[in-house]
Protein backbone atom coordinates (compact mmCIF):
# COMPACT_ATOMS: atom_id res chain seq x y z
CA UNK A 1 0.00 0.00 0.00
CA UNK A 2 1.28 3.17 -0.83
CA UNK A 3 2.47 5.75 2.16
CA UNK A 4 0.95 9.69 2.16
CA UNK A 5 3.65 11.98 -0.13
CA UNK A 6 5.45 8.71 -1.50
CA UNK A 7 6.74 9.31 -5.20
CA UNK A 8 6.43 6.37 -7.69
CA UNK A 9 9.17 6.55 -10.47
CA UNK A 10 8.86 6.50 -14.26
CA UNK A 11 11.18 4.70 -16.34
CA UNK A 12 10.99 4.96 -19.95
CA UNK A 13 10.29 2.01 -22.42
CA UNK A 14 13.66 2.11 -23.60
CA UNK A 15 14.77 1.32 -20.02
CA UNK A 16 12.33 -1.64 -19.42
CA UNK A 17 12.80 -3.12 -22.49
CA UNK A 18 16.81 -3.49 -21.73
CA UNK A 19 15.77 -5.06 -18.49
CA UNK A 20 13.75 -7.85 -20.34
CA UNK A 21 16.59 -8.50 -22.57
CA UNK A 22 18.46 -8.93 -19.71
CA UNK A 23 16.22 -10.63 -17.88
CA UNK A 24 15.63 -13.29 -21.13
CA UNK A 25 19.15 -13.75 -21.25
CA UNK A 26 18.73 -15.54 -18.12
CA UNK A 27 19.76 -12.58 -15.20
CA UNK A 28 17.98 -12.88 -12.47
CA UNK A 29 15.28 -10.68 -11.49
CA UNK A 30 16.89 -9.82 -8.29
CA UNK A 31 20.19 -9.07 -10.06
CA UNK A 32 18.67 -6.74 -12.71
CA UNK A 33 16.80 -4.87 -10.25
CA UNK A 34 19.81 -4.42 -8.17
CA UNK A 35 22.00 -3.41 -11.47
CA UNK A 36 19.45 -0.38 -12.44
CA UNK A 37 18.34 0.18 -9.09
CA UNK A 38 14.72 -0.36 -9.83
CA UNK A 39 12.33 -1.85 -7.24
CA UNK A 40 12.46 -5.75 -6.89
CA UNK A 41 8.45 -5.64 -7.05
CA UNK A 42 8.09 -3.11 -10.13
CA UNK A 43 10.34 -5.40 -12.01
CA UNK A 44 7.83 -8.23 -10.99
CA UNK A 45 4.89 -6.24 -11.76
CA UNK A 46 6.38 -5.14 -14.97
CA UNK A 47 7.20 -9.06 -16.31
CA UNK A 48 3.72 -10.03 -15.07
CA UNK A 49 2.06 -7.70 -16.87
CA UNK A 50 4.07 -8.32 -20.03
CA UNK A 51 3.23 -12.35 -19.51
CA UNK A 52 -0.38 -11.92 -18.94
CA UNK A 53 -1.34 -8.54 -20.42
CA UNK A 54 -5.70 -9.94 -19.48
CA UNK A 55 -3.83 -9.19 -15.98
CA UNK A 56 -2.76 -5.41 -16.71
CA UNK A 57 -4.25 -2.21 -14.87
CA UNK A 58 -8.01 -2.25 -14.91
CA UNK A 59 -8.25 -5.44 -13.41
CA UNK A 60 -11.78 -6.32 -12.74
CA UNK A 61 -12.49 -8.18 -9.43
CA UNK A 62 -15.53 -10.19 -7.64
CA UNK A 63 -17.94 -11.62 -9.42
CA UNK A 64 -18.84 -10.70 -13.12
CA UNK A 65 -21.85 -8.86 -14.16
CA UNK A 66 -24.65 -10.23 -16.13
CA UNK A 67 -25.02 -7.81 -18.22
CA UNK A 68 -27.12 -9.60 -21.14
CA UNK A 69 -30.48 -9.90 -19.26
CA UNK A 70 -33.16 -8.39 -21.15
CA UNK A 71 -35.77 -6.76 -18.62
CA UNK A 72 -38.18 -10.31 -19.23
CA UNK A 73 -35.12 -12.03 -17.47
CA UNK A 74 -35.59 -9.34 -14.52
CA UNK A 75 -39.61 -9.95 -13.78
CA UNK A 76 -39.17 -13.65 -14.08
CA UNK A 77 -36.22 -13.06 -11.55
CA UNK A 78 -38.52 -10.95 -9.13
CA UNK A 79 -41.35 -13.12 -9.68
CA UNK A 80 -39.15 -15.87 -8.48
CA UNK A 81 -38.30 -14.07 -5.24
CA UNK A 82 -41.43 -12.74 -4.37
CA UNK A 83 -43.01 -16.35 -4.67
CA UNK A 84 -39.58 -17.58 -2.19
CA UNK A 85 -40.51 -14.52 -0.06
CA UNK A 86 -44.36 -15.16 0.41
CA UNK A 87 -42.85 -19.41 1.03
CA UNK A 88 -41.03 -18.14 3.53
CA UNK A 89 -43.11 -16.22 5.20
CA UNK A 90 -45.71 -18.93 5.36
CA UNK A 91 -42.66 -21.70 7.18
CA UNK A 92 -42.54 -18.80 9.65
CA UNK A 93 -46.32 -18.44 10.25
CA UNK A 94 -46.46 -22.65 10.84
CA UNK A 95 -43.79 -22.60 13.82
Amino acid sequence: MALKGQKFGKYSDNLKNEVFNKIKQGQSLRYVAKQYNIPFGTICSWTDKKNHPEKGSGQKRGRPKESNLTKEDWKERYEILKKYQAFLKAQRGKK
